[in-house]
């Protein structure tokens, strides 16, 4: 899938929608954090109803969706976790990247642990 269309700056981007969010928002307060935070469990049952689709799982509707529709259906996660994150906290970029590099590190080094022979005593 190579369709050229330049992609947006990420970070920025998650802050334009914060702010539309922010200004649209019905709940205001603890109560509209959470609420953000939840929508992420709709997105994830969307990714699974689209998966379903895709494969046709269920037997009385068939095929219902494509692998596109859960390409889009992920990306929905992403960016409602990252407007989710973004709403908890203003460091969303900062708080993201140095976890994004524990787990890259901690992932990378148990790659590396399993690559190196062990010695017999």
């Amino acid at each position: 899938m190579s369709d050229h269309t330049p992609t947006p700056e990420l970070w920025s981007t998650i802050e334009t929608l914060t702010q539309w969010l922010d200004t649209n928002r019905p709940v205001e307060g603890r109560e509209g954090l959470l609420l953000r935070i939840l929508k992420l469990s709709e997105e994830v049952g969307e990714v699974s109803q689209a998966v379903i689709g895709a494969t046709g799982q269920n037997p009385r509707k068939g095929v219902t969706h494509t692998w596109e529709d859960v390409e889009a259906e992920l990306c929905d996660v992403v960016i409602t976790a990252l407007v989710a994150l973004r709403t908890l906290t203003p460091e969303a970029r900062e708080v993201f990247g140095g976890h994004l590099e524990r787990v890259t590190r901690r992932s990378t080094a148990r790659s590396a642990q399993a690559d190196v022979p062990r010695q017999s005593l």
